[in-house]
């Protein structure tokens, strides 16, 4: 059966079962990062799931591989419960920025949220880099 071992690069996907998660790419190609150009690979889809929940879930259930945010998947990673494969094929990490209007003065509730959600999101997301 198609989907036996631990893909090395983008282009061995096409032989393996894959878990697309419609929120985030195509059920039908993936883009890596190759070098300094992007590559697209067509994939196989054997489940496509609306959650990226249900996706790690599919995975750790041996329905294929799949694509989700690292940090959607940090914890089954860190703890061992599935593996992290094609890394070095990742597109650099985008931003998060907590966007407001400009104002004069902040309103304290505003100013509380910001305090209490950067510190939370710079650690929540630095630990999901694997």
């Amino acid at each position: 059966m198609p989907g036996h071992g631990r893909p090395q690069s983008p282009a061995e996907l096409p032989n393996h079962a894959c878990v697309t998660f419609e929120g985030l790419a195509s059920s039908k190609s993936w883009t890596f990062k190759t070098g300094k150009t992007d590559t697209t690979v067509a994939i196989r889809s054997r489940l496509i799931v609306n959650t990226a929940e249900a996706a790690i879930d599919a995975a750790f259930a041996g329905a294929g591989i799949t694509r989700v945010l690292s940090y959607q998947v940090a914890k089954a990673a860190k703890s061992g419960l599935l593996s992290v494969v094609l890394q070095d094929f990742e597109h650099a990490p985008l931003p998060v920025s907590l966007v407001y209007p400009g104002q004069r003065l902040l309103p304290l509730k505003l100013r509380a949220f910001l305090d209490f959600t950067a510190p939370r999101l710079e650690t929540h997301l630095g630990d999901s880099a694997l």
